[in-house]
């Protein structure tokens, strides 16, 4: 039996899962979270083998959460689930140590594959970001500019782009306004952007923001 548990902070999304996986006999949804907080306590406390996990958690961003699980129960498989296109999204979170990345306009079928796949020790992706990726290395393709942040400028780009100001980003991710600030004119000189407004129209454009 694998033992999966939720972390998605839409109680919709995660009644939606959780009547998926109960019409199988092989999977077990033995908890669930609506913050990254909420789900480090969880894996800590039980004995699970996959967390489905949505990458654009509040908080404490689901990058930072996958890689502190990966650091703490490296034991523990993650399935990272997301609205984004997988072009987007899907290198960053299996360099990160993701099993696998999967779009949730997915259909039920595909996402209990991918459980199993990842159950197994296997690695998930659909046959289009195979495709992509070995495209990629075949050609050598330039990375696109918001693939030179690192995780943590990533996360702080995306706060900013949604329209968050220096502070608020600061106090959601428990930093000084000095270390956002910081980051944040790192993310325009790596990025060659002027100003919030330019971060805002290409995080809109490439769907990295809702």
């Amino acid at each position: 039996m694998t033992r999966i548990i939720i972390a998605d902070d839409h109680p919709i999304v995660r009644e939606g899962l959780k009547k998926i996986l109960e019409k199988t006999n092989d999977i077990l949804v033995a908890g669930e979270a609506g913050t990254g907080e909420e789900l480090l306590g969880l894996v800590r406390e039980s004995d699970c083998d996959i967390v489905l996990l949505d990458i654009t958690m509040p908080g404490r961003g689901g990058l930072e959460i996958l890689e502190q699980l990966r650091a703490e129960k490296p034991g523990v498989k993650v399935l990272v689930l997301s609205v984004h296109p997988e072009e987007y999204y899907a290198v960053r979170v299996l360099k990160a140590g993701a099993s696998g990345y999967l779009n949730k306009e997915k259909a039920p079928a595909e996402l209990i594959k991918a459980i199993r796949k990842v159950a197994l020790g296997g690695k998930y992706v659909s046959p289009a970001l195979a495709e992509m990726l070995a495209f990629e290395l075949e050609t050598g393709r330039d990375r696109t500019p918001h693939e030179l942040l690192s995780n943590r400028e990533f996360q702080v780009m995306c706060l900013i782009a949604s329209g968050k100001t220096v502070s608020q980003v600061a106090a959601e991710l428990s930093l000084s306004v000095r270390t956002i600030s910081t980051y944040r004119s790192r993310i325009l000189e790596k990025m060659k952007m002027k100003s919030n407004a330019e971060l805002t129209r290409y995080a809109i454009k490439n769907q990295l923001v809702d």
